[in-house]
C-alpha cells in the first residue's frame, strides 16, 4: 500500500471532459500561466495519503481543461517524505530551483510550520491541503501567505470529545496518539473537550511516531486502565497496524474504539478489513455524504481511479477550487494578490464536504460522526450523526 506511485516531475494535464464538475464560479478567461509545486508524500508512512492528494488535484485539472481561474497550470511534483527534514527541503526545491508561484500540499504538521518562513520570505502562497497544526493559522502568528483547506488538529478531535463526554458521561476514555506535534494537539483538544462536557480520561499513551509497529504493551495498558472506550489518533500505516492489533488483542468487543477520522480513511480502511467494523470517528468528510456535489465528485473520482475518494482527495480538490477562484479574482499569481483574493471568496458552496468558509485562513466547517459499516460488500464510513459546525477555536 505504501508503494503507491507518485513520481517526481512535471504533470502533463489532460484535457477536460466537460462534466458538471468543471469550474463554475472560479472559471474565466483570466490569462497567462501559473506554476504550482505539489508537495506531498511519495514515500514513507504517509505515501498513500500523498497519492490521494495528488489524485484529487489531478482530477480537478482534468475536469477543467488544465486551468485554474483561466490560468494554464503546470504542476511540479516533490516528495514531502514523512518528516520536516525532507518536507522543508522539498518546499525549498520547488520555490528556489523550480520557481513555482504557489505551493500546495503538505501532510505533516511540523513540515507546514517549517515551511511558513520560506513562503513568507519569497512572498509566495502556501495552500496547506492537509497538515492540521494550530500554529499554521494561529491569529498570533498568522502569515498572509499561508492558507489551509483541510482542518485544525484539535478541531476534528474536540467535537468527538464533546460527544463522548455528553453521551458516555460515566465511561472513562483512554487516549492514545503518536508522540509528535499533531498527536499532541489532538490529545490536548480531545482531553479538554471531554472534560468540559463532563467526561473523564482513564489514562493516556504516546507511542513513538513512525517507528512503532507492535502496540501490544500499549493495548495492555488500555485493558488494565479501567477504560470503557478508547480514543486514538493514527493515520496511514500506523492506523492499519493499530486497528488490526486492537481487534486481535480482544479489545474491540469490549472497549469501543473511537478516533479522528483519519483512523479509518481511504486505503487504510480496506487494509484494516473487518477489524475496523463499528469503529467510530469524527471528520469533515465521507464519500457517503448525501449532497449533489459529493455524488458528482464520487462518481467522477471512482470512474477515474476505480475507488472512491478519501478526505485527502477532497482536500486537494478543494485546494484547486479555491485557488482557481483566487486566480480569477486577482488575475495575478503573486502571493500578496492571491492571499487578498482568498480573503474575499466567501462561502465555498460547491464543495463535496458541504458549504464551508475561511475563518482566520482555515476552514469553518461541519463535522460528522462516522461509523464503519459494510455496504454492498464494501466497508464504508457511514454518517451516523451531525456533530455541528466548528472553527479552529470551537
Amino acid at each position: 500500500m505504501l508503494g503507491l506511485l507518485g513520481a517526481a516531475g512535471t504533470v502533463t494535464v489532460l484535457p477536460g471532459c466537460g462534466s458538471s464538475l468543471s469550474e463554475g464560479p472560479s472559471g474565466g478567461s483570466g490569462g497567462g500561466s501559473v506554476k504550482v509545486g505539489l508537495v506531498v508524500p511519495q514515500s514513507g508512512t504517509y505515501a498513500a495519503l500523498g497519492t490521494d492528494l495528488r489524485r484529487g488535484w489531478d482530477l480537478w485539472l482534468k475536469r477543467n481543461n488544465g486551468t485554474l481561474g483561466g490560468f494554464t497550470v503546470t504542476t511540479v511534483m516533490a516528495d514531502e517524505g514523512e518528516n520536516p527534514q525532507t518536507g522543508v527541503a522539498a518546499v525549498q526545491k520547488v520555490l528556489q530551483s523550480d520557481g513555482v508561484d504557489v505551493v500546495v500540499g503538505i501532510v505533516n504538521s511540523a513540515t507546514a510550520l517549517g515551511c511558513a518562513p520560506l513562503v513568507a520570505e519569497t512572498k509566495k502562497l502556501l495552500l496547506v491541503a492537509n497538515a492540521g497544526a494550530a500554529a499554521v493559522t494561529d491569529p498570533a502568528m498568522l502569515s498572509p501567505y499561508v492558507w489551509r483547506t483541510s482542518f485544525q488538529n484539535a478541531q476534528v478531535a474536540a467535537v468527538l470529545g464533546t460527544y463522548l463526554g455528553t453521551q458516555r458521561t460515566q465511561d472513562p476514555v483512554y487516549v492514545i496518539a503518536p508522540d509528535y506535534a499533531a498527536g499532541t494537539e489532538v490529545v490536548n483538544g480531545f482531553t479538554k473537550a471531554i472534560r468540559a462536557a463532563g467526561g473523564t480520561v482513564a489514562g493516556s499513551a504516546k507511542p513513538p511516531f513512525a517507528t512503532t509497529t507492535d502496540y501490544q504493551s500499549f493495548l495492555s495498558g488500555i485493558r488494565s486502565s479501567g477504560a470503557k472506550a478508547t480514543f486514538c489518533f493514527f493515520s496511514g500505516a500506523e492506523a492499519i497496524a493499530f486497528v488490526k492489533q486492537y481487534q486481535q488483542f480482544g479489545l474491540a468487543g469490549t472497549i469501543p474504539l473511537y478516533g479522528s477520522g483519519f483512523l479509518t480513511e481511504g486505503k487504510v480502511l480496506e487494509a484494516q478489513g473487518d477489524a475496523a467494523l463499528n469503529v467510530q470517528t469524527s471528520l469533515h468528510y465521507s464519500d457517503q455524504l448525501d449532497n449533489a456535489a459529493n455524488k458528482a465528485f464520487v462518481d467522477a473520482y471512482t470512474a477515474e481511479y476505480s475507488e472512491p475518494p478519501s478526505v485527502f482527495s477532497l482536500q486537494a480538490w478543494d485546494s484547486a477550487n479555491v485557488l482557481g477562484r483566487a486566480l480569477k479574482a486577482a488575475n495575478a499569481v503573486s502571493g500578496d494578490a492571491l492571499g487578498k483574493a482568498l480573503g474575499g471568496i466567501g462561502s465555498i458552496d460547491d464543495s463535496p464536504r458541504g458549504p464551508w468558509v475561511f475563518d482566520n485562513q482555515t476552514p469553518k466547517q461541519k463535522m460528522y460522526l462516522r461509523t464503519v459499516r459494510r455496504k454492498e460488500g464494501k466497508l464504508v464510513n457511514a454518517i451516523t450523526a451531525d456533530l455541528g459546525t466548528t472553527s479552529q477555536f470551537s
